[in-house]
């Protein structure tokens, strides 16, 4: 009785566990046709190595020698930028500001040679065949003063024509002494040397050369002794008040100077003078050298504290201002040499690198004049990292075809 019990029971236990075997096989059936996953979409296909080129079609690389990778629409939101979370970005010291619109002005800082201004050089020549027979200036750039003695000069020639003259004013024909005097004036023969010989009514062959104007002598011709011709230049004499500063300056600040622009120079020989010039002339040439341009600017220099050959800072009395543009602090902008961009904020804690055109840059910010619209906001600090993040996750790529 007791092993007929035993049979019931094992029985009872096969068709329980064999009723569970059945609705587990009839569930097995159908979950993988539930659970089957929806097709991923393909956007494009793309070279691992080269995440920067777009293919609309699988095939091999044309880069490397491997397949196409493809790249699905759920990843998009991915490639679309760099996604950073609020904790990360405390750690990268991330900091943003919005693009907005500024009166930036026309920056304006360059050196200036100082020079001497040629329009102030004059020549002092020869009034006649002769010899030098005594030079008071012996060396150049010595400095002078106006009717200091240059040179004394010898003139035999002057002779006849003064002993013709003294011939006629004794005939006391004053038209015929006129005519007379006026040969001598010809033979320009200075007006003291004329009324000396008057005065004396002896040849007066030897003359003074004297300077008209203070200044220094910038060419010396002759030397005593010499023999010289007549109108051959002796001396070559500037002037120190005024000088001329030659302002050497990159073409992309040609519109931060015109003529008659105010300008403020500094020199480190005279610190805490400010020397106010204008400009004068903008120069038609650019140095194929330097590839800069060229300004004249002229400087009052009465005391001659400026001297030719110092080195001066130049900068604009008054910069020009411009109208309001668009515009990030200069250090937001990432200038890769071919290009330039900015790290955009795209929200969610998503950044995306945008290409830009930027202007002019003053005072720590740059203007833009196309990527971007007032208000974004851009990265200013920790750009440069995800920057590179976002160039290898192709987040600038171009489709190609």
């Amino acid at each position: 009785m007791k092993t007929k019990s035993l049979t019931v029971v094992a029985l009872a236990v096969l068709m329980a566990a064999g009723g569970g075997y059945s609705l587990g096989l009839r569930k097995l059936h159908v979950m993988p046709d539930a659970a089957k996953p929806a097709e991923r979409r393909v956007l494009y296909w793309y070279d691992p190595m080269m995440p920067g080129q777009r293919f609309d079609k699988p095939g091999k690389s044309p880069f490397m020698d491997m397949d196409l990778v493809p790249r699905y629409a759920d990843e998009e939101k991915a490639a679309a930028g760099v996604g950073i979370n609020a904790q990360q970005q405390q750690n990268l010291g991330m900091k943003t500001a919005n693009v907005q619109k500024r009166q930036l002005t026309l920056p304006f800082s360059a050196f200036a040679t100082v020079s001497t201004d040629e329009r102030s050089i004059t020549t002092l020549p020869a009034p006649a065949t002769g010899v030098i027979s005594t030079l008071y200036v012996r060396a150049p750039l010595q400095q002078i003063k106006a009717g200091q003695p240059l040179a004394e000069m010898w003139i035999p020639q002057w002779t006849t024509a003064q002993q013709e003259y003294l011939a006629v004013r004794q005939l006391g024909d004053g038209m015929l002494t006129r005519a007379a005097r006026e040969r001598l004036a010809l033979q320009f023969m200075p007006e003291e040397t004329i009324r000396a010989l008057e005065r004396s009514g002896k040849p007066q062959t030897r003359m003074t050369l004297r300077a008209d104007r203070a200044g220094y002598i910038a060419k010396l011709d002759v030397r005593e002794g010499a023999q010289v011709a007549a109108t051959a230049p002796l001396f070559e004499i500037a002037s120190l008040d005024p000088v001329w500063l030659v302002v050497d300056y990159p073409q992309t600040q040609a519109q931060s100077l015109a003529v008659g622009s105010e300008t403020i120079a500094t020199s480190e020989s005279w610190p805490g003078i400010r020397f106010r010039g204008k400009v004068s002339e903008l120069l038609p040439q650019m140095d194929t050298a330097t590839r800069t341009l060229r300004a004249r600017i002229v400087l009052e220099n009465p005391q001659h504290k400026l001297k030719p050959g110092m080195f001066l800072n130049v900068t604009r009395a008054q910069p020009t201002q411009m109208a309001s543009v668009l515009a990030v602090p200069e250090e937001a902008v990432i200038n890769s040499g071919e290009s330039q961009r900015l790290l955009l904020a795209t929200g969610d804690g998503y950044f995306q690198p945008v290409n830009i055109t930027t202007g002019m840059t003053s005072e720590g910010w740059t203007e833009i004049t196309s990527g971007v619209k007032e208000g974004d906001s851009v990265v200013t600090s920790g750009q440069f990292l995800i920057d590179s993040e976002a160039s290898l996750r192709s987040a600038l790529p171009e489709v190609t075809k």
